[in-house]
């Protein structure tokens, strides 16, 4: 059977508006006894660009995906922003902060990095939605608590294992990661007083 236009534009947006719907739930639920995210991702990014120090940022998959989108809207406000394991990205040292995400609370890559981060003089903000159980919280100086489904917590046995949920997995967490970091780009900006003529012209031309 054929869909019309109408039909099919209509299905677009009725699943768009709960993705989005979703997504934007997550930042409706307490964080206490943490900070919000967005708060303290604006206080820790604002004390960086201050102090002229550095940016680095790490994440495993999809989350990983998440932050080099960040990174690269941090670099385009000026700071000194980082992707780990890049070729020229410089050593982290005193006064430098590394932005790792965890959702489901611990990743070995992640509690290695931000252990050497720590030994090395840095601070470490961990983004996670499982701040009580996961092995990276021992490492953070700071914990941006996002409370959204991960792979830690995406199987509920009282619902039949053959449904298809429309964000599978960590898909929440990791969307509701990408319009944190959009708001925190924002908050950012207007705090460093960034006009768009000068984020725009931090953009690459190599394209």
């Amino acid at each position: 059977m054929a869909y019309s236009s109408i039909s099919i534009s209509q299905d677009m947006a009725s699943m768009a508006t709960e993705i989005c719907n979703q997504i934007a739930s997550i930042f409706s639920k307490p964080t206490h006894p943490y900070l919000p995210p967005l708060d303290l991702l604006v206080t820790e990014l604002s004390t960086v660009a201050s102090q002229k120090a550095r940016v680095f940022l790490y994440g495993v998959g999809r989350e990983g995906l998440m932050l080099k989108a960040f990174c690269m809207r941090l670099a385009h406000l000026g700071l000194s922003a980082h992707l780990v394991f890049d070729m020229t990205t410089p050593p982290i040292t005193a006064g430098d902060l590394l932005i790792a995400s965890a959702g489901p609370g611990g990743f070995s890559t992640v509690d290695a990095l931000c252990s050497v981060a720590r030994s090395n003089g840095g601070r470490v903000l961990l983004l996670t939605a499982q701040p009580e159980t996961g092995s990276c919280v021992k490492h953070a100086s700071a914990v941006a608590y996002v409370p959204a489904q991960t792979m830690a917590n995406d199987v509920d046995e009282a619902v039949d294992v053959k449904s298809r949920p429309l964000l599978p997995m960590g898909s929440v967490y990791e969307g509701a990661l990408f319009v944190l970091f959009e708001m925190v780009v924002y908050k950012l900006g207007e705090l460093l007083g960034e006009r768009p003529e000068a984020v725009r012209s931090r953009h690459t031309n190599l394209e």
